[in-house]
């Protein structure tokens, strides 16, 4: 697609997954191009800008600036989370297409301020779960969908990393809402449910610190369990205090499927299992997986239809997280809030 009749991006927010990840999926996307970009450093966004060839650099106090601009038609907020909502918002009511990491937001309720927004000014918001576009797990989707493993009985999950010690907003409940659970337990969370294709009814969790000094206000470690309606349970953890590994496993009535590595963006992936009397090892390599969803955003605005995920998604699992919490606070299984479209 010619560069012109691309949806031109303002990014929000120049940390690591910005730096890392989405700014050089711009370079292997087709529908989308930057043009902007946002940071609490103006040098910074400068620099970043002349690296990555985005025509405009802002800072965070000229952010309605960056919205004026005509060539700015979405934005990808990749800042601390406790600015997701605002910054959604704001766009919003500019009229420009919302692209916004994970999690939603800190509260439930700011993630129904920014649907509200979106509809009141008819723009798209899309959250960012990459999940929804990687081939390995769109294949998984597609087994289960096909009723190739009958019905799931159980789903085991896990996403771990050692947190660096210069991650200070990542330790603040303020700015982001939660420790590892809302960081990478929101992935098997979201991933989970999407696969079994329904919301949890109850949770349970518990929460632990090994460095209670560092995580006196957010989560360092958490093992949780979703229960679904139609019998399915899903353990899964995750922890800021063990070596990066994740992985998936779906036991079904007909058979049962792994994916390793289920999260990260930096491997190639193995999809393995068995289907009946027969076994299934599948490679894939690993690909530009932030291309994928600036795309998904972009294909949407051009052909105006809504995004999947879209903010309902984002919300609903923002509801478990904070039910999730929940328990570990009470220690006992709390409900699910309902998040209706």
């Amino acid at each position: 697609m010619p560069a012109s009749h691309r949806i031109g991006y303002a990014v929000v927010g120049l940390g690591h997954i910005a730096r890392h990840a989405v700014l050089p999926g711009f370079r292997h996307a087709s529908k989308s191009r930057l043009v902007a970009l946002v940071s609490s450093d103006r040098k910074k966004a400068a620099r970043l800008a002349r690296t990555f060839g985005a025509a405009h650099a802002y800072s965070y106090d000229d952010y309605d600036a960056c919205l004026a601009n005509p060539d700015v038609q979405a934005v990808f907020v990749a800042s601390a989370n406790g600015a997701h909502a605002s910054e959604s918002i704001r766009a919003a009511e500019a009229g420009k297409h919302v692209l916004c990491e994970k999690p939603m937001a800190n509260t439930l309720k700011e993630c129904r301020v920014m649907i509200e927004a979106a509809r009141r000014h008819r723009v798209r918001l899309m959250i960012a779960y990459r999940k929804y576009f990687e081939p390995a797990s769109v294949t998984l989707k597609k087994m289960i969908n096909d009723g190739r493993f009958g019905r799931l009985r159980l789903m085991h999950s896990s996403f771990t990393f050692c947190l660096p010690p210069d991650k200070a907003w990542h330790v603040s409940q303020a700015a982001a809402g939660g420790g590892s659970l809302v960081d990478v337990g929101v992935y098997p969370v979201n991933t989970c449910r999407w696969l079994a294709g329904e919301m949890p009814v109850e949770v349970s969790a518990y929460a632990w610190a090994l460095d209670a000094d560092r995580f006196r206000e957010v989560d360092e470690n958490i093992a949780f369990q979703m229960r679904f309606a139609s019998g399915l349970v899903v353990q899964a953890s995750s922890s800021f205090a063990a070596a990066k590994s994740s992985f998936l496993h779906v036991h079904g009535e007909k058979g049962w499927a792994m994916l390793v590595p289920a999260y990260s963006y930096t491997e190639e992936r193995r999809l393995l299992g068995e289907s009946g009397a027969r076994s299934f090892d599948r490679r894939f390599r690993k690909l530009d997986e932030f291309a994928l969803e600036l795309d998904a955003l972009s294909a949407c605005v051009l052909e105006d239809r809504e995004p999947e995920p879209d903010g309902i998604e984002g919300a609903r699992d923002v509801a478990i997280m904070e039910a999730l919490y929940r328990s570990a606070r009470k220690r006992r299984p709390v409900a699910v809030q309902e998040v209706s479209a």
